[in-house]
């Protein structure tokens, strides 16, 4: 069955249950390939687990605007198909490339020469600073691999092709985990290059991850007119995305400095709960990438009745999956962090911090998913008031707030921010489904 007559005709959940594994399990790869880069950098050095925590914003920053961009051509093309309207939607397509191209020279760089201010900015250890220079500027300046796969990997998917995408997290993900260790201890005569060889191993693993989704994803770029006509389309698609996740960068950075205050140790436990929360957060990611091409089309067909659905499955998948989140990070949350660190305050702190988090686990389902469903029908303003909301409103406003109470308080942060993000979601899709609907083509 063929990406629209999927969307068209199956059952929501059915819809979901065939297309959520093949990316839980590239998303599962990615987590572990993750877990194993800061495993081997924590062997290696502790202030190289710190540079790590305090660069991971910046990879988020990258993730966002190349994901966000692919999601927003994803979402327009499957629109597009909804109302059978296919050669556009290969129009729209091949605008992906060029974009992916800008994308990865501003990252390269305004990468190079901001990166040592942004050290500075965020830790006063000379240690830890030379290898946050070493290792973002190396990730910035060969970012192109990353940009490229986000961008081809969201075209595949537009049209149900969801295995493709998945091989190529594998691929790129066991190219990293292989390299790591080689390039970071200098094993089998390799060079020994600590903390840079982690960001080399991470470089070739996205470009690898690229070439398997070139071939099927790539599309020849269009002509001037053309990219133009649907470039501002796409982002306006994209930009709820975009916003949800650089948001999400700039409040785990206000975070970083929140902690700062306190200690290196306590941004390097938040840092440690990132890690974890990626391979915890398998199901909702996977969740919020395929809904949005079964809503987006389907909301184009004018078939409200399956976007409910699909919205409802989705939850109910997620809110089963992140249970188990929730029952790691209370019940063994000393065990997951020795995984990382021998750092006993490291411990000593992420041990309090992950009690509090894991609460947060169920709201945090539907305040996640809800500006992932508006952002699919069209209604970029609703899905960003709620982005903006949970991060800019509530999470570093409220983090700083219960840090003046203490360290331990600060922990309160996640499990209130997801609680009021999510009841202001369930309020603004009510008025979704009472007031009408937007018309996407």
């Amino acid at each position: 069955m063929q990406g629209s007559e999927l969307f068209a005709e199956e059952k929501p959940s059915k819809i979901l249950m065939r297309l959520a594994p093949p990316v839980m399990l590239a998303q599962l790869i990615q987590a572990l390939y993750n877990i194993v880069d800061s495993l081997f950098v924590g062997r290696y050095s502790e202030t190289g687990l710190t540079a790590l925590s305090i660069i991971y914003p910046v990879q988020l920053l990258m993730i966002a605007l190349a994901v966000g961009t692919g999601v927003g051509i994803n979402t327009l093309m499957a629109a597009k198909m909804g109302v059978n309207k296919q050669r556009e939607a290969e129009e729209v397509a091949s605008a992906g490339t060029p974009l992916a191209v800008v994308i990865w020279t501003l990252f390269a760089i305004a990468g190079f020469f901001l990166m040592p201010a942004y050290a500075r900015m965020s830790t006063q250890s000379e240690t830890v600073i030379r290898e946050v220079i070493l290792y973002g500027r190396t990730v910035c300046v060969f970012s192109f691999g990353l940009t490229l796969e986000s961008v081809w990997t969201k075209v595949l998917q537009a049209n149900g092709d969801m295995k493709t995408p998945m091989i190529a997290q594998i691929v790129g993900a066991a190219v990293n985990i292989v390299l790591d260790p080689l390039f970071i201890f200098g094993l089998l005569g390799f060079p020994k290059l600590g903390i840079l060889g982690a960001a080399v191993a991470t470089v070739i693993g996205q470009i690898a991850a690229a070439c398997m989704v070139a071939r099927r994803g790539f599309r020849k770029p269009p002509k001037r007119e053309v990219f133009l006509r649907h470039v501002g389309r796409i982002y306006r698609l994209g930009i709820p995305n975009i916003l949800m996740q650089s948001a999400y960068t700039f409040y785990i950075l206000g975070l970083n400095l929140i902690l700062a205050r306190f200690s290196d140790q306590a941004v390097t436990a938040l840092g440690l709960y990132y890690k974890w929360q990626t391979f915890f957060f398998i199901p909702l990611g996977a969740m919020q990438t395929c809904i949005v091409p079964v809503i987006s089309y389907n909301y184009a067909a004018r078939r409200i009745d399956r976007c409910r659905a699909t919205l409802k499955a989705a939850i109910l998948f997620g809110w089963a999956l992140m249970a188990i989140g929730t029952l790691c990070f209370v019940t063994i949350p000393e065990p997951m962090l020795r995984v990382f660190t021998k750092d006993e305050l490291v411990v000593a702190i992420g041990r309090i911090g992950f009690l509090f988090i894991g609460s947060s686990f169920i709201p945090m389902v539907t305040s996640l998913i809800f500006p992932v469903f508006f952002q699919a029908v069209g209604m970029s303003l609703r899905s960003a008031a709620l982005t903006v909301l949970r991060t800019v409103i509530l999470f570093v406003p409220l983090g700083y707030a219960f840090s003046l109470m203490g360290l331990n308080n600060f922990w309160l942060t996640f499990p209130v921010t997801e609680t009021v993000t999510s009841l202001a979601g369930l309020m603004l899709y009510r008025r979704f489904l009472n007031r009408g609907h937007v018309d996407m083509r």
